[in-house]
């Protein structure tokens, strides 16, 4: 069983941020995968289902980004989940919008998220799904944009997340080069 984590912030005005694409990757996995419905449970919303013959749960935890191993650390705990099983799906500064990086283990870069998931787990060994957002180019601007909601000239966040959620069975099978090649050409094509 995997653990597929996706940070944000709960609420209706967080909904559209670029925070939040954490979420929005977890609800276009679960709507394209037929996971169930989601359920309030480890201080935050879950879904369960499979991929490619894996039990999934899909979790978004509602306890705000700075303190997402709350939620994350009791859910792994509970279904037994060592970190190497746990995937974040989160917002990336470093990244270009709409580019999709994988990797095990690392620094937080800052992110709050991933900070305190690395607090809960003592570890910093879980995966990491990094969907870029693209820099505003002055760190003084980093907390407006990231809080900041996706604008209508960014077209390019329907088709990212789509092509997340059809590339995720490639997650599954421990092939995270090649889910970044198929995520690549497949928001290359839109």
């Amino acid at each position: 069983m995997l653990l597929w984590v996706g940070l944000g912030n709960p609420g209706r005005e967080h909904a559209r941020q670029r925070h939040n694409i954490g979420f929005m990757a977890l609800d276009a996995i679960a709507r394209r995968h037929g996971f169930g419905p989601w359920r309030n449970r480890f201080k935050g919303e879950i879904s369960e289902g499979s991929l490619g013959g894996q039990r999934v749960t899909l979790l978004k935890p509602q306890t705000y980004m700075n303190d997402s191993g709350s939620s994350v650390q009791p859910a792994a705990a509970f279904h037994k989940i060592p970190p190497d099983g746990v995937w974040a799906f989160h917002d990336e500064l470093d990244l270009a919008p709409g580019k999709v990086r994988v990797k095990k283990g690392g620094g937080a870069a800052g992110h709050n998220g991933l900070r305190d998931m690395q607090r809960a787990f003592g570890s910093p060994e879980f995966w990491r799904v990094r969907l870029g957002i693209g820099h505003p180019g002055h760190k003084d601007r980093v907390h407006g944009h990231v809080l900041g909601d996706f604008a209508k000239v960014d077209t390019w966040v329907s088709p990212l997340l789509d092509a997340v959620a059809d590339a995720a069975p490639l997650l599954i099978s421990a092939k995270p080069e090649e889910f970044m090649s198929r995520v690549a050409l497949l928001t290359q094509e839109s």
